[in-house]
């Protein structure tokens, strides 16, 4: 049976207790169900896990707040060494589910290259990108976070050879939306194309992942031009308070939460559910080969 990776992030600082331990449940629930076995990947007391257990699952997301870091790629060594748990993000996801030999991983909107909120592109550019770029693994998503400067995230994706396929469309999605009006690399319209192009990938020696962006189902999506002022505001909120590196993303997507009326959280839970159901298709379909 093909198994799909799905991060830990989104357990332990996405959603409040024991919402958060519903809602990954319920995703491994759906990849069974569309025929995969999920691998939901953590870090529990300095051991990399491609597969936590439903106790160990429950572990992180009933911690209080702050007790479980968010791990990337660079702070590996130090949960290993320190035996800490931890809640792998996009980056460190991928590199632990490919040490474990999966394939396909699920996930809610990759991290990208910030908005700039002065003269000049921003600097901030999330480690999700580089591990695109070097670590092979299919990476089933909604697109990169709204929040996000999308052209220059794909301008990266590009530039350091990144395909990026549009999962049923032509456009890359922004995460609430199901467009951004910027064009994807590809489209594919079925599992079995996805496996087609990963096979010539692999064939070809090429290095790195394959993006596969599913756009976010319609009836819970919430149009770009709905949703940017409350964007606005919340970036504006998150500058003035001085917020950082890994502290801007959660805190964006809680106050967006607060300032939609929860309309984004109900966008968010339906893109991940999708992500699975997609991510366990293509998963089936390389199961195949």
């Amino acid at each position: 049976m093909p198994r799909v990776a799905l991060e830990s992030t989104v357990i332990s600082h996405g959603l409040p207790y024991p919402d958060n331990l519903h809602l990954a449940h319920e995703m491994e629930r759906i990849i069974r169900d569309n025929g995969a076995d999920p691998a939901t990947v953590g870090v529990i007391e300095g051991e990399l896990i491609a597969g936590l257990s439903p106790q160990q699952i429950e572990r992180l997301a009933a911690a209080s707040d702050g007790k479980v870091g968010k791990v990337s790629r660079r702070d590996l060594p130090i949960v290993v060494a320190r035996k800490l748990d931890g809640a792998t993000t996009v980056a460190a996801t991928m590199w632990i589910a490919h040490r474990a030999g999966i394939e396909v991983f699920a996930t809610g909107g990759i991290g990208g290259v910030h908005r700039s909120r002065g003269p000049g592109p921003s600097a901030d550019v999330s480690a999700d990108l580089q591990e695109l770029a070097r670590t092979p693994l299919i990476v089933v998503c909604a697109g990169a976070k709204a929040l996000l400067d999308l052209p220059a995230t794909l301008e990266y994706l590009e530039t350091h050879g990144v395909t990026v396929i549009g999962y049923g469309t032509d456009e890359f999605p922004a995460f609430y939306s199901r467009g951004s009006g910027l064009p994807v690399d590809i489209r594919c319209n079925t599992p079995e194309d996805v496996a087609e192009i990963w096979r010539a990938k692999r064939g070809l020696g090429l290095a790195g992942g394959l993006l596969v962006a599913a756009p976010v189902p319609a009836e819970d999506e919430i149009p770009a031009a709905q949703i940017e002022p409350q964007i606005e505001q919340a970036l504006a909120e998150c500058e003035a308070d001085g917020l950082r590196s890994a502290e801007v993303t959660p805190y964006l997507l809680r106050r967006i939460a607060e300032l939609t009326g929860d309309r984004s959280l109900q966008a968010n839970l339906s893109l991940l559910r999708n992500n699975a159901r997609a991510a366990a298709a293509i998963a089936m379909a390389l199961d195949c080969e």
